[in-house]
């Protein structure tokens, strides 16, 4: 397992707070109210792992398939329906939704190889990540890339939590399936938007691992 970049900064500052705050409290505390100190280690020690667990990047053995679509999240599936995309395609699209709680790893990969003929950050809202209306008014990043089997567009989503989203693509760039395109901050979402008629091979409420379930298949 390694750290991913984006929680450097954040887990530098939380182990610096957490040295100071117990520092001060076993010297200065402790000596009379030794339970407080214990309780102030546990509550910040917890904050510490846990922010730790959320950056991390596990080590695990990538689904690469040409023809097929890979997850591009950890996490559950909450929709899988037809609409209309008003975005980019203004067709009708099968939408594939993946939830991702704070505990979920939030790397986020590449579902498909190909160009990126679309990318646009929107800002937006913050509203629940699960509420339907989160795809089209939260604050959102999408991209599209296209293959010699077609074109899907995916989203990174903010959630209520999630105050930041990271992603590293550009317009004209080949990406690669199931390498990192971006991160979000504590907690989101992600939409992937596919051609009708592509085969969903996932199912609602499905745990789903990013870069190794098949979300969906080509032929």
């Amino acid at each position: 397992m390694t750290i991913h970049r984006e929680g450097f900064r954040t887990i530098g500052i939380a182990a610096l707070i957490f040295g100071v705050l117990n520092v001060f409290s076993f010297t200065f505390i402790s000596s009379e109210l030794y339970w407080l100190s214990f309780s102030v280690f546990v509550a910040t020690l917890f904050i510490l792992l846990f922010l730790i667990s959320f950056f991390r990047i596990p080590e695990r053995k990538l689904t690469i398939n040409d023809n097929e679509i890979i997850c591009p999240a950890d996490g559950k599936v909450v929709v899988i329906e037809e609409r209309i995309d008003e975005e980019y395609f203004n067709d009708k699209r099968i939408q594939v939704s993946i939830f991702m709680s704070p505990a979920n790893v939030h790397v986020n990969r590449n579902p498909v190889s190909g160009e990126v003929v679309y990318n646009k950050y929107h800002k937006g809202k913050y509203l629940v990540a699960w509420h339907p209306k989160s795809s089209t008014e939260n604050e959102r990043w999408s991209v599209a890339v296209k293959n010699n089997h077609g074109t899907i567009l995916y989203k990174q989503i903010a959630g209520a939590l999630a105050k930041r989203i990271c992603n590293y693509t550009s317009v004209g760039e080949h990406v690669k399936q199931c390498h990192e395109y971006g991160f979000i901050k504590f907690g989101s979402r992600v939409d992937v938007l596919l051609p009708v008629g592509t085969k969903v091979i996932v199912s609602l409420n499905q745990a789903v691992k990013g870069g190794v379930t098949v979300l969906a298949s080509w032929a």
